[in-house]
């Protein structure tokens, strides 16, 4: 029979559901207070841009959407303890890209000029950005792979899934014309989103 503490586990791993909502309404309310946003020729970071007009309800709705996939992925990390050793090191390093994700782009947010030289958005770019990058490559591929041992093909297919989404996205933005640039981009960004939710809804209900 399960203990009290692993069923409110359970339950926390649900609050990626609620990141999943807040950041759509970061996006779309977001664009609501962005006089002339074309949400598929602009990256959604755009809204959260220091000098941006939907600066202060945007950035509002995404730090709900930080803390509650951190939240999220802090509770899965309690409930693999039993998992592959695969499993487990793929989760704590999803944990630490969404809480460098999280913390870091709220720390240090650019403009809508983009990198300028300055010391924050050179965090930004080449620090933070970096770090969730090479952190969701690789946390993805071990979160696969763990998933695979742990006969949890479900899960394993669905982390490669958002990693394929996120190079689709990244390819995409860079290739493809600037006027769907917003949609590629989307790619990327939504499927890390999305497979936080994924990741807590799995280990809410996996006994």
């Amino acid at each position: 029979m399960e203990t009290t503490q692993k069923k409110l586990c359970r339950l926390f791993c649900l609050s990626g559901i609620i990141g999943v909502i807040f950041y759509v309404l970061h996006d779309v309310i977001g664009a609501m207070n962005y006089p002339g946003y074309k949400w598929m020729s602009q990256a959604v970071s755009d809204l959260t841009a220091t000098d941006s007009p939907s600066y202060t309800v945007a950035t509002g709705l995404s730090n709900v959407f930080g803390i509650m996939s951190i939240c999220c992925c802090l509770f899965v990390c309690v409930l693999v303890t039993n998992k592959h050793i695969v499993t487990r090191i793929g989760v704590a390093l999803y944990t630490l890209m969404e809480s460098i994700s999280g913390i870091g782009y709220a720390i240090f947010p650019l403009s809508s000029k983009g990198y300028d030289g300055s010391f924050q958005s050179l965090m930004h770019v080449y620090v933070i950005t970096s770090a969730v990058v090479a952190l969701s490559i690789i946390s993805l591929i071990l979160i696969s792979i763990g998933s695979f041992k742990d006969k949890r093909k479900t899960l394993g297919v669905l982390a490669i899934v958002a990693l394929v989404l996120m190079f689709v996205g990244t390819v995409g933005a860079g290739a493809a014309p600037k006027a769907v640039f917003g949609i590629f981009e989307r790619f990327s960004t939504y499927s890390a989103v999305v497979f936080t939710a994924i990741l807590g809804v799995f280990h809410s209900v996996e006994k």
